[in-house]
C-alpha cells in the first residue's frame, strides 16, 4: 500500500505527463526586454545650433525621431549629461507623428510621459533619466514625436546638432497639442537621447558608431537617408534594431565636435540596451586633421597611424567585455577634399589602416566600405555617383551602397 504522501506525488506527476507541452513552454518562456530601437549621441551644441536663451525659454520643444523596431510599450531616454547644473522638463509627451517632416500628431496616440511617476522631472547634472513605461501601439520604422515645455534655459544644452530632422518650438506650454501651428522650425535635436521598445525576446540592437558619414551629411532633412537608415530597411523582417551613434566631425583620439570615440564609447554604445553588434567606422577626421593646417613629419604620421591601431584595439576590447560582435569598416576615401587637402602621404595613412582593418583579425569581421564607394579607375577617390559632391561625405546612393555593402550574415541571418 502507498501512503497518502507518496500517492499524492505519484497522481501529481502523472499530472504533470499528462500536461500539454505548450503549457509547460510557455510558463518557461524568457519575458520579452527592452531594446533601442532609436538613440543619437549626445555633445554641447555649438553657437550655430544652440537656442538662444529666448528660444529656449517658456518653450515647448516637438522633436521627430524615426525608430526601428515598434511594439506596444516604450520608454525614451532624456539627457542633460553636458551640463553641470540641473536641468528641468514639465509635461514631456510622446505621440505617432503624421510625418517626418511636420509638427502634427495623432492625438489619439499622446500620451504622457513620467520618471518615477512625476511629470514635473528634474534630471541631475551629467546625467541622463530612464522614463516610466509608456503604453503606446507603434509600427515599426514609426516616426515617433517627443514633446516637452522648459520653463527656463538650461545652464548648458545638450544636444545632436546633425539631427537630418526638423525639430518645433512654440511658446509656452503645448506639449499635448494636435499641432504647432507658427512654430519655429530647427534642424537639431535637444535632450533626447533614446527610444527603447519591449521587444520579443531575441530582438537585438545594431549600434553604427562613427562621424559624420555614419551621422548622414548631406542628406535630405526628415528623409531618413542615412546609411544606418538604408540598413534598417534592410533588416525590417528580422529581430534587429539599428542606432545611429554617429556624431560630424568625431575623431577617435582627440576631443573636436563631441567627446573623442574612446571617451563616448561607454556613454553611446555600450548603455545602450539589448546591443549584440557594433560596427564602427571612424579615423578619417584624424587623418585629415594630421595636415589640415601644415604638413606633418613622417614621424607624426607613423605616430598617427600607431595610435589609430591602439585606439582601435581599446574599443574592440570594450566591446568583447561585454559579449559584443563587433566588425571594423574601412576608411572612405577623401582625396580631393578642399578642407583636409589630403596628400599622397595621407592616403598612405588611410591605405596603411585599412589594411589593418582588412588583414589583422582584430575585428570580428571587416565591413569593406572603401572597396563599396571608391572609383576603380581611381582607387583614392569617391566613384563619381556616390560623391556629395565634397569628396569625403557619399550621396544619397552613395549611403545605400553602404547599407547594401553589410553582409546580413554578420547578424545570423542567412
Amino acid at each position: 500500500m502507498l501512503s497518502g504522501t507518496r500517492r499524492a506525488a505519484l497522481l501529481l506527476g502523472l499530472s504533470l505527463l499528462a500536461t500539454p507541452a505548450f503549457a509547460l513552454t510557455r510558463s518557461l518562456a524568457p519575458p520579452p526586454a527592452w531594446v533601442g530601437t532609436w538613440a543619437s549621441a549626445q555633445m554641447t551644441p555649438g553657437a550655430d545650433s544652440a537656442l538662444s536663451p529666448v528660444d529656449a525659454t517658456d518653450v515647448t520643444l516637438r522633436q521627430i525621431v524615426r525608430i526601428t523596431k515598434g511594439g506596444g510599450t516604450i520608454r525614451i531616454k532624456l539627457s542633460n549629461v553636458m551640463s553641470n547644473a540641473p536641468l528641468r522638463l514639465q509635461n514631456v509627451h510622446v505621440a505617432r507623428a503624421l510625418s517626418s517632416a511636420g509638427a502634427g500628431i495623432d492625438p489619439a496616440s499622446d500620451r504622457a510621459v513620467t520618471c518615477g511617476g512625476m511629470s514635473d522631472i528634474v534630471i541631475p547634472a551629467g546625467a541622463d533619466y530612464l522614463s516610466d513605461p509608456v503604453a503606446i501601439a507603434l509600427p515599426d520604422q514609426a516616426d515617433l514625436a517627443i514633446s516637452f515645455h522648459m520653463a527656463e534655459p538650461p545652464a548648458q544644452q545638450t544636444g545632436h546638432p546633425g539631427s537630418r530632422a526638423t525639430s518645433y518650438l512654440a511658446p509656452g506650454g503645448h506639449s499635448a497639442e494636435a499641432d504647432l501651428p507658427g512654430a519655429t522650425a530647427v534642424n537639431h535635436w535637444f535632450h533626447i537621447a533614446g527610444v527603447d521598445v519591449m521587444a520579443p525576446v531575441g530582438t537585438r540592437a545594431i549600434v553604427t558608431f562613427g562621424d559624420s558619414i555614419t551621422d548622414g551629411y548631406g542628406i535630405t532633412p526628415n528623409s531618413n537617408r542615412r546609411f544606418p537608415d538604408r540598413l534598417a530597411e534592410r533588416l525590417k523582417e528580422h529581430p534587429l534594431t539599428v542606432i545611429n551613434a554617429g556624431i560630424g566631425g568625431n575623431r577617435l583620439l582627440l576631443d573636436g565636435n563631441g567627446h573623442n570615440a574612446l571617451a563616448r564609447f561607454e556613454r553611446d554604445v555600450l548603455s545602450q540596451s539589448g546591443i549584440g553588434y557594433v560596427i564602427v567606422l571612424e579615423g578619417v577626421n584624424d587623418l585629415g586633421m594630421l595636415t589640415k593646417e601644415a604638413p606633418a613629419t613622417p614621424d607624426a604620421h607613423a605616430a598617427l597611424v600607431s595610435q589609430l591601431k591602439a585606439a582601435y584595439l581599446q574599443i574592440i576590447a570594450k566591446a568583447h567585455s561585454r559579449g559584443l560582435k563587433i566588425y571594423g569598416g574601412t576608411i572612405t576615401p577623401y582625396m580631393g577634399m578642399d578642407f583636409y587637402h589630403p596628400e599622397p602621404v595621407s592616403e598612405a595613412d588611410r591605405q596603411a589602416i585599412n589594411s589593418w582593418i582588412r588583414t589583422s583579425g582584430a575585428f570580428d569581421a571587416v565591413i569593406d566600405f572603401d572597396a563599396a564607394l571608391r572609383d576603380p579607375a581611381k582607387l583614392d577617390h569617391l566613384k563619381a555617383e556616390y560623391d556629395s559632391g565634397d569628396h569625403i561625405h557619399p550621396s544619397e546612393a552613395g549611403y545605400k551602397a553602404m547599407a547594401d555593402a553589410v553582409s546580413l550574415t554578420l547578424f545570423g541571418i542567412k
